[in-house]
């Protein structure tokens, strides 16, 4: 085995559960590979201090091969100092009677004083994952407060999204959800994303056959499917009391991995990213799209045809999208 350099990687709400789903994962290799050593950065805000120690502590406990060293902090420079890859967990949830604005304004200070820090402190080259919700706009509040990091190494997570779509048609068809593949998140991390199988495949004994085809009901896949992916986090809640934590950890680290170590050929993955105006999305918006990944980079896939039905969905959730960026500004301002 290659010694190689350790990869430091940030962790923000390190203490909070996402933050203790995800830590064990990577430095259990699930994130960067099984040879590649990391150094963990946790930060956490003042009130979570002592949960963090204590993750600290587990972390040590559990002797992780890969694990070559820890830092766990409440100061944000401290934190950013020379990390690799950020992964934003830490935000200000939404609590019951707040206004979408409030929530708004409580993140976008909370994501302008983590952007400075990042600009200033992290590695030039590092990779941004924004997971807080709500994190296609929390994404591109730290882009516009980080200028010096280049635009496509600022990302935002919709892979959970895709994962629960793939787990949806795998259920739904009685296959292994690893033969399940190209289905497509489009748009905001939030209940008007788009969930489309029109371009996904299913690997059978007799070759790639169309979902749809397999589905064989189209009245599902353009309701039923759509809303329970739309919904799922809201149904997770309502089983476990808490939010999706394993499996926003585990699709954090599907997107980080794809991203650094490239996607399979043939098959693309869904990512927030920054809009070049593909598919006629506005320029400037955070939004999902299909990506292929190589040496580091992704791209939209392009070329894929759009019918009405997704045209329009394409367009709903890009509409909230550009009224939450109208948000954020006034929150600025």
């Amino acid at each position: 085995m290659v010694a190689t350099d350790p990869v430091r990687v940030l962790v923000t709400g390190a203490a909070g559960q996402i933050g203790y789903a995800l830590v064990p994962m990577i430095a259990r290799g699930v994130m960067l590979g099984p040879n590649q050593p990391v150094i963990l950065h946790m930060l956490d805000i003042e009130p979570a201090a002592d949960a963090l120690k204590g993750v600290k502590m587990e972390l040590i406990d559990a002797a992780f091969p890969l694990l070559r060293g820890v830092v766990a902090t409440t100061d944000v420079t401290e934190a950013c100092k020379g990390v690799n890859i950020a992964v934003m967990v830490g935000g200000f949830p939404r609590k019951e009677g707040m206004e979408r604005k409030d929530v708004m304004s409580k993140n976008v200070s909370i994501y302008k004083a983590q952007a400075s820090a990042l600009e200033q402190h992290a590695a030039s080259d590092c990779k941004v994952l924004v997971v807080a919700n709500p994190a296609n706009t929390n994404a591109l509040i730290l882009k516009e407060f980080a200028p010096s990091i280049p635009e496509k190494n600022i990302t935002c997570l919709t892979r959970l999204d895709h994962n629960r779509a793939l787990g949806q048609i795998s259920e739904r068809v009685n296959v292994h959800v690893s033969d399940v593949k190209n289905v497509i998140i489009w748009g905001n991390h939030s209940s008007t994303q788009y969930p489309d199988v029109n371009h996904a495949t299913i690997n059978t004994s007799s070759g790639h056959k169309p979902v749809k085809e397999l589905v064989s009901d189209d009245n599902w896949v353009k309701t039923e499917f759509i809303s329970i992916v739309q919904q799922r986090g809201a149904a997770i809640i309502k089983a476990r009391k808490l939010s999706s934590a394993l499996s926003a950890a585990s699709a954090a680290c599907d997107h980080i991995r794809d991203w650094v170590l490239g996607t399979p050929k043939g098959s693309w993955v869904s990512m927030g990213v920054y809009s070049d105006g593909s598919y006629g999305i506005q320029p400037g918006l955070i939004y999902s799209f299909p990506v292929t990944c190589e040496k580091g980079d992704w791209n939209i896939v392009q070329g894929l045809k759009i019918d009405e039905f997704s045209r329009e969905k394409m367009d709903k959730t890009a509409e909230e999208l550009i009224e939450e960026k109208t948000l954020a500004k006034s929150c600025l301002n």
